[in-house]
């Protein structure tokens, strides 16, 4: 079994039980109208840059085992981070919804739910908890499957960034008009980085899309070289967390010079 699969065996499970304890109807009396725009946080002339609260990884174990929410969020608030990911699966990357409940009155900037998402009752959930976009993982998703979820998001006021992998997702993404599409350089079932992997397919990204790179980003040069490549922003975690000055690394992610400025005014 592909650790893919195990994730979602878990997460259907884990959907299950949330269902049980906390029904959808109750969420929805929870939610705000309040949303930040995370797709226009992403509109920089300078490379944006996604920093993630992740504690833990299958392939590196945990990540920081005293990680401070509140000490790191400030940290990226410093180093002009554009937007947060806070990673909420609990069973392989020990996160949790709480973090994102937390990081919503700890910070001002958007924030993206990272999870596999299969089911709108965690666009719910998202919502309820102070998410501004969710990740939606198109390896994990039909193409039936990815329009009713992002229809889902939208009736929240959340946007979504759809994750691809090869040129069939980033097909499936464009029919199906995701506005802001991430390349994920790491192969969800073995778990190995590919590198080459979003300058193949960042070319073939249409105009007026937000593109970003994900996975594997740990220096500038290669913040730089995703930069010039066409990417939009970047979604860097591990490197953030482990860094003795994740303020400093996010400013000298920044400093990535883009191919394509004016595709962000189309965007």
């Amino acid at each position: 079994m592909s650790f893919l699969d195990q994730v979602l065996a878990a997460k259907r499970a884990e959907i299950r039980e949330r269902k049980r304890k906390s029904p959808a109807s109750a969420l929805l009396r929870e939610l705000s109208d309040e949303r930040r725009s995370f797709s226009a946080a992403l509109k920089r002339e300078e490379l944006a840059v996604i920093a993630e609260i992740k504690r833990a990884s299958p392939s590196r174990g945990v990540l920081a085992p005293d990680l401070d929410p509140a000490r790191l969020l400030a940290r990226y608030e410093e180093g002009g981070a554009a937007a947060v990911s806070i990673l909420t699966e609990r069973e392989f990357f020990q996160g949790s919804l709480e973090d994102l409940a937390a990081a919503r009155r700890l910070t001002h900037l958007p924030l993206l739910r990272k999870d596999f998402i299969i089911d709108p009752y965690q666009i719910v959930e998202a919502a309820a908890a102070g998410a501004d976009a969710v990740l939606l993982i198109l390896a994990c998703l039909s193409p039936a499957q990815l329009q009713e979820l992002q229809a889902a998001a939208g009736e929240l006021g959340l946007e979504a960034l759809v994750e691809i992998h090869d040129e069939a997702e980033l097909e499936t993404a464009v029919g199906a008009g995701a506005r802001i599409i991430g390349i994920n350089s790491r192969n969800l079932r073995t778990l190995a980085v590919e590198p080459e992997r979003p300058f193949r397919l960042l070319p073939l990204l249409p105009a007026g899309v937000i593109k970003v790179a994900e996975s594997g980003i740990a220096r500038p040069a290669e913040a730089a070289a995703l930069a010039a490549a066409g990417a939009d922003a970047i979604l860097v975690g591990e490197a953030l967390v482990r860094s003795g000055d994740p303020a400093a690394l996010i400013a000298a992610f920044r400093k990535g010079e883009r191919a394509c400025s004016s595709s962000r005014s189309a965007g």
